[in-house]
């Protein structure tokens, strides 16, 4: 199975994306947009393995202090859409928690450098540089270990475990 650790997003989060989206298109800005119940937020990616308890095990120790995210701007990776988020070293500090966790179960993971944004439209093309992102804010509740499905053309993304160890 195809697997990511992640923070998914609030509702009002996913309303202020979904804003940000449908101004895209109206500016004519084109490509597949991720369905707004797919927006989360990457913290790593873990890829096919054949079994997900010890990534379970693993996050199970991951501790989470409270934090706010904070909704900053859009950018691009080639022709991959993104809103970023405002620095927060609390997140960068999570972020180093959980890949640790990984490295000390000795779980492989995409180890390139982490960038706080939220992909929102692949294979882009048209001028998104007028575009707008609303003020939007949330303290996560917890990060989630994800399993990534191709079904009927689509991506599903399922949550099979749930880690909420805040101090």
């Amino acid at each position: 199975m195809r697997l990511f650790i992640s923070i998914p997003l609030s509702p009002e989060m996913r309303r202020g994306i979904t804003e940000t989206m449908n101004q895209l298109k109206k500016a004519g800005v084109r490509g597949r947009y991720i369905p707004v119940e797919n927006l989360h937020i990457t913290l790593a990616f873990i890829g096919e393995m054949p079994d997900a308890r010890p990534i379970q095990k693993a996050l199970a120790n991951v501790k989470i202090e409270p934090f706010e995210m904070r909704l900053s701007g859009l950018g691009t990776f080639g022709n991959l859409l993104w809103i970023g988020l405002e620095k927060e070293p609390k997140l960068e500090q999570l972020v180093s928690r959980v890949r640790e966790a990984l490295d000390e179960a000795k779980i492989p993971f995409d180890r390139k450098k982490f960038s706080a944004h939220i992909t929102i439209v692949r294979e882009m093309s048209g001028n998104w540089r007028r575009t707008q992102v609303p003020a939007s804010s949330m303290a996560p509740d917890y990060i989630s270990l994800m399993r990534s499905d191709r079904i009927d053309g689509r991506m599903k993304y399922t949550e099979i475990y749930r880690c909420n160890n805040y101090i």
